[in-house]
């Protein structure tokens, strides 16, 4: 499981997939999230301003799981 390092309370979930080098722009994430498979600590979620939170896990379909972290 690979850590991604947030410096705010949350991160949206459009702005994590740029963060954690999925997508190059912010702009991808509505293309990405309606082809992709996203789960969100063990729930399907696609919304690409869902909160995502220290402690949360993503795990994305053909990339792997992701823990939200902060410093």
């Amino acid at each position: 499981m690979r850590e991604v390092s947030i410096s705010t309370d949350y991160i949206a979930l459009g702005q994590f997939l740029k963060l954690a080098e999925i997508i190059d722009t912010g702009g991808m994430a509505k293309a990405f999230l309606a082809e992709v498979p996203i789960q969100i600590n063990g729930e399907l979620d696609n919304r690409r301003g869902r909160k995502l939170y220290p402690g949360d896990e993503v795990a994305i379909e053909g990339f792997g799981r992701y823990q939200v972290v902060r410093p």
